[in-house]
């Protein structure tokens, strides 16, 4: 993940006082979606700062606070009881909801500590004797690449295709790419690095051709782009809570497609991917028949909770619906910011943009910084500050946003 500064440099930094200007600013238009208002309450951040940042963490929900002072009240009355009796229901509750979401069915959900767990037992089932080949993008998160880098050494090849433009990989040069050796395509849907929508079905009917598999990771786009699973054709797919499900820290997914669940046998593995686990037998390992085989030890339990209460909030407003409210704020932000002279790196469809706003600026820190100081919380990657509204957010958090991009980018530049 990555990281804003706490402290803002001299020339930034302003005392923040809520004046009434402020105050409305954190309001809400009757003309945006005046149904989703009282959404707002349900995050305490809001009424704080403006938060522009849910791609790198969602904001915390009362909802969420709530289940997990539920989860450690059945821990102080039930102790270990609570497992038997109401915690693994909670975990099944959560992998079939994980699966609604995104089209699946339950049996082809398991969980994950992280993205990073989820992906290293689903690289663990792949055999690469006589196709060593992943192919990948320069731009997808660091987590894929690192996942089969650390494998060169077992005989695996790695190749990263370049972006020409920063924004997005043609589809013609995994086409050049991708070819009888190779064993994965494995990229992102949403690229972190731009906020660009790639087409997962033409990356999967390219894979398929050649015999090899898709594996996503959604994790910039579950929750914020509607996605029906089975219709893309992708193999395997991983995601997780932290970001747009609102859910936090400690929980993932990983999606296998049912046709091939039967063939993954990993050697990472833990007694949750046993099929009678609480049968404690030492003796055989009999992997569970769904995509539990591909789970690992036990689930932190506090960020199931918290996870289910997130989810609620996104089943509740509906994907479909985050994604019409987001594409709204996005035309209104991206506006603004080009008639403030700012260069974006972004997809040049409307329908490729995703709700992570990459505005190129010098010295991404110190810029994010300075509006940090100002109770706005953005975020930054190499070259660019990045801001990601999310379904809560408002008009008025763009226009507050960047009028201070545009003074601390005139400031840090001076």
């Amino acid at each position: 993940m990555g990281f804003f500064l706490l402290e803002a440099p001299r020339s930034c930094r302003k005392e923040h006082t809520t004046t009434q200007r402020t105050k409305q600013l954190m309001g809400l238009s009757p003309t945006e979606h005046p149904e989703l208002a009282h959404y707002r309450e349900e995050f305490p951040i809001l009424s704080r700062q403006t938060y522009l940042n849910s791609c790198s963490m969602g904001a915390l929900s009362q909802r969420s606070v709530a289940h997990l002072e539920e989860y450690t009240d059945l821990w102080n009355r039930h102790g270990a009881a609570a497992w038997y009796e109401l915690w693994t229901a909670k975990i099944d509750e959560l992998r079939a909801r994980y699966a609604t979401l995104i089209g699946a069915r339950t049996e082809e959900i398991g969980l994950a500590h992280s993205v990073s767990a989820g992906l290293s037992v689903l690289a663990n089932c792949v055999d690469y004797s006589a196709r060593p080949k992943i192919v990948l993008s320069e731009l997808d998160f660091p987590t894929l690449a690192y996942q089969w880098l650390a494998k060169e050494r077992l005989g695996v090849t790695v190749e990263i295709l370049p972006s020409p433009d920063r924004v997005q990989v043609p589809l013609h040069a995994f086409e050049r790419a991708v070819d009888e050796r190779t064993a994965l395509v494995c990229t992102s849907r949403v690229y972190f690095t731009s906020g660009y929508i790639q087409s997962v079905k033409a990356l999967a009917d390219l894979a398929h051709q050649h015999g090899a598999y898709l594996l996503v990771d959604d994790y910039q786009a579950t929750g914020q782009v509607p996605l029906d699973v089975h219709a893309t054709g992708a193999d395997f797919l991983v995601s997780g809570s932290l970001k747009w499900l609102l859910g936090g820290v400690g929980i993932g997914f990983v999606y296998a497609r049912e046709e091939l669940l039967s063939t993954l046998e990993p050697t990472i593995t833990g007694w949750f991917a046993h099929a009678r686990q609480f049968e404690f037998d030492a003796q055989r390992l009999d992997f569970a028949p769904d995509a539990r085989r591909l789970q690992l030890g036990t689930p932190a339990l506090p960020s199931v909770y918290t996870a289910l209460a997130g989810l609620s909030i996104i089943e509740e407003v509906g994907v479909d619906r985050i994604r019409e409210r987001l594409m709204f704020l996005l035309a209104d932000l991206t506006d603004r910011l080009a008639t403030a002279g700012f260069t974006l790196r972004m997809a040049d469809s409307p329908e490729q943009r995703s709700a992570i706003v990459m505005v190129e600026v010098d010295d991404p820190p110190a810029v994010v910084a300075c509006l940090t100081a100002q109770q706005i919380t953005v975020d930054w990657r190499p070259g660019a500050v990045r801001l990601s509204p999310h379904f809560y957010n408002t008009v008025a958090d763009s226009e507050r946003a960047v009028a201070a991009l545009v003074e601390a980018a005139a400031t840090v530049t001076a």
